[in-house]
């Protein structure tokens, strides 16, 4: 058949007649999305912060699926799948970053014109986001106490608090590899937060100061990508929150930009960061 004879046959229009919902619709409850945004003041910027907040929860939940997709492929010794969802989850922190965009400039009159229609509400009470931090070996069973009234999401941090991280599945996985990963790291309460190991550093010394095309060095690479990103994000809240009000105690109680200073502070994958000081 020839292109012109092809292109005769294309429908002029798409097809627009549905008994009931589109196709589109049933699949992306694009129309549950855009009826979520219920603003509490008059304040039109109100509406940027309150969706800019949303689509970020959005992002955590997709990052969330690649970092336990990541590891349960090491659980199983699947390194090129958990380089796979590490890679996108780069990308998609990538964009959970971007959304500072429209929050990054808040002056604080501009913030101050709906901040009370937040009461007590906080993002680090956000339990998709306590789900990151605990895949990235973030652990705090006091966490999970702003969830006691909602039971689903309860169980569901509960169980995560209680499962490896991302990170103690990397290194079960190295001392499967037969790195030198000691028995009380790979054996470690999962529960509590992971503190850097000097033996571990060693292995990941040990890992980069050897080929450089090896399965183990991508696996640091894609780690660290996700680490850098994850500090830029801390940074990024912690300059968007120092512009919008300056030193003031946060909402919900937090105490602002001095938490998110310590916050940024600290090495996600401490290890791969120091271990680079040796090769």
């Amino acid at each position: 058949m020839s292109h012109e004879a092809h292109e005769t046959q294309e429908p002029e229009t798409p097809h627009l007649d549905f008994q009931g919902t589109t196709p589109y619709e049933d699949y992306v409850q694009a129309d549950v999305l855009t009826h979520l945004q219920h603003t509490l003041s008059d304040d039109p910027g109100e509406m940027v912060f309150l969706v800019t907040t949303q689509v970020m929860e959005l992002w955590f939940t997709v990052i969330v699926h690649e970092w336990e997709t990541a590891a349960h492929a090491l659980r199983g010794d699947d390194v090129p799948t958990a380089i796979a969802a590490l890679k996108r989850s780069v990308r998609e922190l990538e964009a959970l970053n971007a959304s500072w965009k429209p929050l990054g400039q808040l002056t604080p009159a501009q913030f101050n014109s709906y901040r009370s229609a937040l009461g007590e509400g906080s993002g680090f009470q956000s339990a998709m986001y306590r789900r990151m931090e605990f895949l990235l070996g973030e652990k705090s069973a006091s966490m999970l106490v702003p969830h006691r009234g909602a039971p689903r999401v309860h169980a569901e941090l509960e169980k995560a608090l209680h499962e490896p991280s991302l990170y103690d599945e990397v290194l079960r996985f190295l001392a499967r590899r037969g790195q030198a990963i000691p028995e009380d790291v790979v054996g470690r309460d999962v529960s509590r937060r992971y503190e850097s190991s000097d033996a571990v550093e060693a292995v990941w010394t040990s890992v980069y100061s050897g080929d450089q095309d090896s399965e183990l060095c991508h696996l640091g690479e894609a780690l660290t990508d996700v680490a850098e990103l994850v500090w830029r994000w801390r940074n990024d809240h912690l300059v968007a929150t120092r512009r919008a009000m300056g030193a003031k105690a946060g909402t919900g109680g937090s105490a602002g930009v001095a938490w998110l200073e310590k916050r940024a502070q600290k090495n996600v994958f401490p290890e791969l960061w120091t271990a680079r000081s040796h090769v």
